[in-house]
């Protein structure tokens, strides 16, 4: 959906369609067929509707081939819809089987990463609206155990400013210009604000990534490091950051400060449970899928502590007498806040969403609750489809607020 700022700018907001099981393209596309009709119509029946596009790598390769591009090029014409984002982060298979840290691979220090991540922007550089800029969110780097070095660091530096320079020649030979937005998340390489803050300054718009990349694109310095701030952004997960207890005004100021643009702003709600006792792992319990990471931070008495999973986390219950607070990452509805025996981070999105209405974080706004068919069924109470309505129209009450 195209919604309008107080300036007069134009936002997009909508679904990552990664909540629907389906890696191959033709799963995609008819899911998409499916669920996009009647979203739509309930919400915004007579005007354009964006979609937040999930590929896979195998979905990827089939629609860059010219007969399902063609066929989906004509699919969005006739729906009246248009892609703006893809969501780039998993690479493989998704959802009915375990996922857990490798939904990482490959990551940026493998060069197949590169060829996903510049073949998407391929694609998508033939979907988007004209004059309309393109983001795709990807992972934060690699998982933080897997980074071992400082030659570790440097390729993974090096291999995301190569694809920023494929971004560069795409827009310089095609006139379109696409962000790649890193995805800070609990247990990677990029987890916090200051730790996103750091590798951009000291490795993408260092003074070694400028001059890499103004010998990949043949431009001066000053050209390069712009160029670099462009095509490499953030994309800031506000569960993600709700779970790391960041402050939501500080680590905006910090990314701007530090000149790192917002790609795309992921709308999401994690786990709150703010009187930790040993019965929480009992009460958590259900969520403890076996498909993806649910990583845990903790407030332990005003010490922070990380567990990659929940059954780490509860390897850590004690009755020490001290108070202790648990995030944790699993999205749950938006719509949700009081969930019985916990809460949701859904404060942390109002907080947020209030920041934005008084500057705009970015023009790219993206619900994203893709454990929708791993939830508890107690939280399951409407179909996929009204889910999906009911926080995309909870999102635009809060930005009319």
């Amino acid at each position: 959906m195209r919604l309008q700022t107080r300036t007069g700018d134009t936002q997009h907001l909508s679904y990552c369609s990664n909540i629907h099981p389906g890696e191959s393209w033709d799963e995609v596309r008819a899911n998409l067929a499916r669920h996009l009709p009647d979203i739509r119509q309930q919400l915004a029946p007579d005007e354009p509707f964006g979609i937040g596009l999930r590929l896979s790598a195998s979905a990827a390769d089939a629609l860059a081939q010219n007969d399902n591009l063609t066929e989906f090029q004509r699919f969005l014409a006739d729906g009246n819809y248009y892609v703006f984002t893809i969501n780039g982060f998993p690479y493989g298979p998704f959802h009915g089987t375990r996922v857990k840290e490798d939904v990482y691979l490959p990551d940026w220090m493998d060069p197949e990463r590169v060829r996903y991540s510049n073949q998407m922007a391929d694609v998508f550089a033939k979907l988007l609206p004209d004059s309309e800029p393109g983001s795709i969110s990807t992972v934060p780097g690699a998982f933080k155990t897997n980074v071992k070095n400082t030659a570790h660091l440097h390729t993974m530096a090096d291999n995301l400013i190569m694809h920023a320079s494929h971004l560069a020649w795409l827009e310089r030979d095609a006139g379109v210009c696409i962000n790649t937005a890193l995805e800070p998340e609990p247990c990677c390489y990029l987890e916090t604000i200051d730790e996103s803050v750091e590798f951009f300054q000291s490795q993408l718009f260092s003074r070694r990534a400028i001059a890499k990349m103004a010998a990949l694109v043949g431009t001066d310095h000053g050209n390069a490091e712009a160029l670099l701030r462009k095509h490499l952004t953030l994309c800031l997960d506000i569960c993600h950051a709700a779970v790391e207890f960041e402050n939501a005004g500080e680590a905006l100021q910090k990314l701007r400060s530090a000149g790192i643009g917002i790609g795309k702003l992921q709308i999401s709600a994690g786990l709150r449970l703010d009187n930790v006792t040993p019965d929480t792992a009992d009460i958590l319990r259900p969520f403890d899928d076996g498909v993806y990471l649910h990583q845990v931070v903790e407030n332990h008495g005003g010490t922070i502590n990380r567990y990659t999973d929940l059954p780490q986390a509860f390897d850590n219950l004690s009755a020490d007498g001290i108070p202790r607070e648990w995030r944790v990452h699993f999205h749950v509805p938006i719509f949700h806040d009081d969930l019985g025996d916990f809460s949701s981070t859904q404060f942390f999105i109002r907080e947020m969403l209030a920041l934005h209405r008084q500057q705009p974080i970015s023009n790219h706004l993206e619900v994203e609750t893709y454990t929708w068919n791993v939830l508890p069924e107690t939280y399951r109470d409407r179909s996929i489809g009204d889910a999906i309505v009911n926080e995309l129209a909870w999102v635009k009450n809060e930005l009319s607020a």
